[in-house]
């Protein structure tokens, strides 16, 4: 009953309010209807400043608690030490603050908590309210064991995959020392050979007679762990140099060098008779009857080695 009630209360309102298509017709034929009479004008709002009101729903709200269970400060600014220091004046003593400047601002907001903080901390230790984290504190986690199990594995691959690429820097660094390595072998021991090649050349011809190329990798391990030291070069030539010196002189003319003289064809006390004329042990071959032996002739030689 309630329900058909209200339809019918709603459509005569909708007949009172709305103008059936008739009417409106009928109205603009008649000239009733102008351009901007139908425009719809918003009623100002009234502002109703209900004093008695607006107290007792202050009173409502407030309620006499102990400061435990308000934790409310309310204070100015600390002092600001350094400008007190410097000499000069704190901004916002005087009430004046320039709102657009952000140091200026945030100081006074640093500034503020400090003071909070100077005049709540007494007031915490006075109800016996502990202000620091024992060490034993273990704070519940925002996010579940499952979601940190998850971020600690990606941290772990995330690692690992960090470690593998250093260690393929170092292959890769590793693999280029080496290639280097060889390569200056490689040119070392194209640089020794052909060393050794130009030295045996020149032995060849004859332009030395040195054989210390022989030696190769020899020398070079004496030279390198210093084992074998070169004896220190001897001042003067060699015996065999002063022999050579004294036998075929020392470049220049050398014609009439052996000529003899008259002293060495008188001198004849270096002459052994018995090896110039061979008599003795050292005069010749000689075979088992004491005689020396002879040479078998030609046409004997050939027999003989014809029977071989």
């Amino acid at each position: 009953m309630e329900s058909a009630e209200e339809e019918s209360l709603l459509d005569s309102e909708e007949e009172n309010s709305e103008l059936s298509d008739g009417e409106l017709q009928e109205a603009f034929s008649k000239g009733l209807l102008k351009p901007g009479m139908n425009v719809l004008v918003e009623k100002k709002k009234q502002f109703v400043f209900n004093v008695e009101g607006l107290k007792r729903c202050l009173g409502n709200l407030r309620k006499d608690l102990p400061w435990v269970e308000r934790l409310d400060v309310t204070n100015p600014p600390a002092e600001d030490v350094l400008s007190r220091v410097e000499g000069k004046v704190p901004a916002g003593t005087n009430g004046e603050l320039n709102a657009e400047d952000d140091f200026l601002r945030e100081m006074f907001f640093y500034r503020q908590a400090q003071a909070t903080v100077l005049e709540a901390l007494p007031l915490l230790k006075m109800h016996n309210i502990a202000t620091k984290r024992p060490d034993d504190y273990f704070a519940q986690m925002a996010k579940s064991d499952q979601q940190m199990q998850k971020i600690r594995q990606k941290l772990i691959s995330k690692q690992l995959n960090m470690e593998k690429s250093e260690k393929a820097k170092k292959l890769r660094e590793q693999r280029k020392f080496g290639k280097k390595v060889q390569i200056e072998v490689i040119q070392k021991r194209q640089k020794e050979k052909k060393a050794m090649m130009s030295a045996v050349k020149k032995y060849q011809k004859g332009m030395t007679d040195k054989l210390d190329f022989l030696e190769g990798d020899q020398k070079i391990a004496k030279d390198s762990s210093g084992a074998s030291k070169k004896a220190p070069n001897k001042k003067g030539p060699s015996a065999k140099r002063k022999y050579k010196d004294q036998k075929f002189g020392f470049g220049g003319k050398k014609s009439g060098k052996k000529w003899n003289t008259k002293e060495s064809y008188n001198d004849v006390s270096s002459f052994r008779g018995k090896v110039a004329h061979a008599k003795g042990e050292k005069g010749g071959r000689k075979g088992r009857g004491g005689k020396q032996n002879k040479r078998p002739g030609k046409t004997a030689r050939r027999k003989m080695k014809g029977r071989a």
